[in-house]
């Protein structure tokens, strides 16, 4: 037999990338945890946010490293050069944008899933069976039938797109997987709200749509959809020879936390046999809370709906979810043969239906284990109770806002979400602009709070979104005295 040619002895060194000394590394991690540790505890006694200095923004400017400088180095350049300029969500005082604040143990699952380092988009294996059992409880606790389908995603511009993606599989009554959009004979339409997350926007570009496939339906003063625009844009194109094919409602709109009549838009689709998507990132885990369900009657109806985990949950970044009325519908717009898929009847590569059919990756981290952790130690009802207190604390601060005259309560919507402006003596709107445009920077910049921006009506307002586990009353008391403090200074200023 002629000998392999493959068949040769190496000759170099061998190596690998763990330590030979593991106790170096075991001190450095119980240093990395009592830092973190510490740092959480304290967090409320340092500023909100603060800019970067120049000296540091410039060390992110240099060439990789060739040679390696140690695990101790890589820390001690984390400790002195990130953390102290990080966006600042944990603290009590952050209500820019919807984003959560994080937990102890959640950080700590995520060093535990990195520890086991799993990919959970094939094989049979434990942590698969972690996140189907967190879809199964999302289902749950937010009225989704049994035998329906959901996946673990980034966040919930993810899980918008994979919902569309699944509308277009369902509705669009061509091979897209086969033949793309190019035999349909009509233009597809999707709507929603003028306040829709352009998150939907960007999905319908990234699915081949274009943006003139989306048809945005103007809102009421109270920021929600008009049912009744919406009915006759959908018989408008189908006179044109459109092809109306979704709706998309929202439970919790980004500028005013608005919750669409989901009821309504659930009826109106089935009327007209569209496909029916709930952009729930920010408003559908309320469901979880008994008090707060009814606000979102109609989204169980959905045929998919999108949510994050990171935001009002409280989960690390990133998380979110997508839940999908029909599980074949789900999977057979993502599934796709491959050898190297192929499945055994035991072994690691057994089991009928992996997560990677389901989404457009393979490659999938294992998210699902500080989700299923942190319900472990909470339970439910402690993040229902935690939605109460956010929305009863938007309520004390638009309260404050209101029984001052200097300020100006500019949007409420149902849930945590407050815009408001300083108005002091200025009557000039384009003057009150710059002005609360200059008051939301020195709020940043002093470190006092971090709301963020809204433009309603033409009128620039600090938005303050509060999702925030750590927030209290003296959080907001405190926000109102600076910000009438700094606005006066800006006001006598320009004087």
């Amino acid at each position: 037999m002629e000998a392999s040619t493959y068949l040769q002895p190496i000759t170099r060194t061998e190596q690998g990338l763990d330590p030979q000394d593991w106790s170096e590394l075991r001190q450095l991690g119980h240093r990395m945890v009592d830092d973190m540790i510490d740092h959480l505890a304290t967090i409320a006694q340092r500023p909100v946010w603060q800019p970067i200095p120049s000296e540091v923004r410039q060390r992110f400017r240099t060439s990789p490293p060739v040679d390696g400088e140690g695990a101790e180095k890589a820390y001690e350049d984390f400790r002195r050069y990130v953390l102290p300029y990080a966006e600042g969500n944990l603290h009590p005082r952050f209500w820019a944008w919807v984003i959560g604040a994080g937990s102890g143990l959640g950080m700590l699952a995520d060093m535990l899933a990195a520890g086991i380092n799993p990919n959970l988009g094939s094989g049979d294996h434990a942590p698969t069976l972690v996140e189907r059992q967190v879809i199964d409880w999302m289902k749950q606790a937010l009225g989704f039938p049994a035998e329906s389908s959901g996946l673990l995603v980034t966040g919930a511009s993810m899980a918008n797109i994979i919902g569309l993606a699944v509308a277009r599989h369902a509705k669009a009554g061509i091979n897209v997987k086969e033949d793309g959009l190019f035999p349909a004979p009509a233009r597809m339409m999707f709507y929603g709200s003028s306040e829709t997350h352009n998150s939907i926007i960007k999905g319908l570009q990234l699915l081949g749509f274009g943006k003139q496939s989306f048809c945005p339906i103007g809102a009421g003063t109270d920021f929600k959809i008009n049912i009744a625009a919406l009915q006759d844009a959908i018989s408008r194109h189908k006179h044109d020879g459109l092809k109306p094919l979704c709706v998309i409602g929202n439970a919790g709109t980004v500028n005013t936390g608005a919750v669409d009549d989901l009821a309504g838009l659930a009826d109106l689709c089935a009327e007209h046999g569209l496909w029916f998507h709930v952009d729930g990132a920010i408003g559908a885990p309320l469901a979880i809370s008994d008090s707060l369900r009814p606000m979102l009657r109609g989204m169980e109806r959905a045929d998919s709906l999108a949510f994050d985990l990171h935001k009002w949950m409280q989960m690390p970044y990133d998380v979110g979810c997508v839940l999908v009325r029909d599980e074949s519908q789900h999977r057979e717009a993502f599934s796709e043969a491959a050898g190297y898929l192929s499945r055994m009847p035991r072994g690691l590569c057994s089991g009928e239906r992996w997560l990677s059919d389901y989404g457009p990756e393979l490659s999938r981290g294992f998210r699902a284990l500080k989700v299923w952790m942190c319900l472990k130690e909470h339970g439910l009802r402690k993040y229902g109770e935690l939605f109460e207190q956010n929305i009863e604390q938007a309520r004390y601060l638009a309260g404050l806002v209101e029984s001052s005259e200097e300020l100006e309560l500019v949007a409420r919507g149902e849930l945590n979400i407050i815009c408001l402006r300083y108005r002091g003596r200025v009557r000039d709107e384009q003057s009150l602009n710059a002005l609360n445009r200059e008051l939301l920077m020195r709020l940043q910049e002093q470190g006092i709070a971090a709301p963020s921006v809204a433009i309603l009506g033409g009128k620039f307002a600090l938005r303050v979104s509060i999702c925030n586990h750590r927030s209290r009353s003296e959080d907001f008391d405190l926000f109102v005295r600076e910000a009438l403090r700094i606005g006066r200074e800006i006001e006598k200023s320009a004087a």
